[in-house]
């Protein structure tokens, strides 16, 4: 009898203790899941499960009136519901990059899961910038310092957040008139963080690039084909390329348009044949430099750290120009450029998560204040339209406007500010 409850007893206790231990481990499983994640940039790019964005906060028609961190929060939750991760942002100088920082900190002290890494860009420029005589020959060797040393120090207060640096924003190509500098400007300063990775100073994880329009990476003319350039693609950890379509529909408009065949087709189907067009005229900008980077570092990674379609504009790209901007080619762009980039494990930082109205202060209408995803005002364009009807942006905010749908979701209305494309100037042969 005395046996049997004695096996008994030790037969509840083994229960017991089955049990308390399947409780501990599905609690500490539970516990890992809130658990702060950080990954490394080798993990981040070329990853589709962590979408890219450019982003500035800028709401007002100056930079004078910098976003509060309360604003860059409202911002940092509205992209990572949409699903991006890592945003680029630029210009050390200012107060805006460092408040995005510590929005993000924020965020991640709110909720440990929360996920958002930073691209941060060093602004360089030539000597004499920005007036009547840049020396292109040589650079404003103090103010870049200052900006290298500002982005060090964010990128070893905020090691968790910072996974990228990059020198120069389109600071090689020659058409930047009023700054650009030479590649050995640039090449000097990516050697000084690779030595300071080196030596431990900055975290050996953090990646270093530049950058720069396609022709700056030996996409183009070969004019840029020189020893520093050969070295800088060498040097940076991966390349970060520009491409822009939508400004070649003026400037070098040979692939913008539709053909005389194509003229009796339902408009939509033009504009689907036109931004087919835009698209391939982005990825072979893309190759062009990818066949010059790879014949100096074979496996050199190549991202786009720049690309975009404006949804309006009064001047070139518009109805009485080349008849590129509106919101609808907008979204079509960003469907075809995000579907082709996803697919070829490719970042795209796509230009740019809101419109900023202080880049063209003086012209409301001109294109580069409508290069956003978001109105000022937190209206989702057309490209984001389905996310709206998802409910992914219920609860959230930008400037106290809950996020809806520009032409409060009115198709039709949407459309008729949509202009077929050009008749296409064909090539003589063609």
């Amino acid at each position: 009898m005395t046996k049997n409850i004695l096996g008994l007893i030790a037969f509840v206790a083994l229960l017991i203790g089955c049990f308390s231990s399947k409780q501990a481990i599905s609690e500490n499983k539970a516990e890992q899941g809130k658990m702060k994640v950080e990954r490394s940039a080798a993990e981040i790019l070329g990853n589709a499960n962590y979408l890219a964005m450019s982003f500035g906060g800028y709401r007002q028609k100056t930079r004078d009136i910098q976003p509060t961190i309360a604003e860059l929060k409202e911002d940092m939750k509205i992209l990572s519901a949409m699903g991006v991760k890592i945003i680029r942002t630029y210009h050390t100088k200012l107060p805006h990059a460092g408040n995005v920082l510590r929005a993000i900190r924020q965020l991640k002290q709110e909720d440990q899961t929360f996920e958002m890494y930073v691209m941060l860009g060093i602004w360089i420029d030539c000597e004499k910038a920005w007036t009547d005589s840049p020396n292109h020959e040589a650079e404003d060797e103090q103010a870049n310092r200052a900006e290298v040393e500002r982005a060090v120090q964010m990128a070893q207060e905020h090691e968790d957040i910072v996974k990228i640096l990059a020198v120069g924003n389109e600071a090689m190509v020659n058409w930047a008139a009023g700054y650009y500098v030479q590649a050995g400007v640039i090449l000097k300063w990516v050697n000084h963080l690779q030595e300071l990775k080196q030596n431990g100073t900055l975290n050996h994880n953090l990646w270093i690039t530049s950058s720069d329009n396609f022709a700056s990476w030996g996409g183009g003319d070969s004019s840029y084909h020189k020893a520093d350039l050969e070295l800088l693609i060498k040097a940076v950890d991966y390349v970060s390329l520009h491409t822009y379509p939508m400004h070649d529909t003026h400037y070098n408009p040979a692939f913008w348009g539709i053909k005389e065949q194509a003229q009796s087709l339902p408009a939509t189907e033009q504009i689907e044949l036109a931004m087919d067009e835009a698209l391939s005229y982005a990825r072979q900008q893309y190759e062009d430099a990818k066949t010059y980077v790879h014949s100096i570092a074979p496996n050199k990674p190549i991202h786009i750290g720049e690309t975009g379609w404006a949804s309006a504009s009064n001047g070139f790209y518009g109805p009485d120009g080349s008849k590129a901007t509106d919101e609808y080619k907008e979204a079509r762009y960003y469907a075809k450029i995000r579907n082709w980039t996803d697919k070829e494990g490719i970042s795209c930082f796509y230009f740019e998560a809101f419109d900023e109205p202080w880049k063209d202060a003086g012209n409301a209408g001109g294109s580069e204040n409508h290069f956003g995803l978001f109105t000022v005002d937190g209206q989702a364009k057309y490209a984001l339209w389905k996310l709206v009807d998802q409910g992914l942006f219920k609860g959230l905010t930008r400037g106290g406007n809950a996020i809806t749908k520009t032409y409060e979701g009115n198709e039709a209305a949407l459309m008729k500010a949509v202009k077929k494309p050009p008749l296409k100037k064909l090539k003589q042969g063609e």
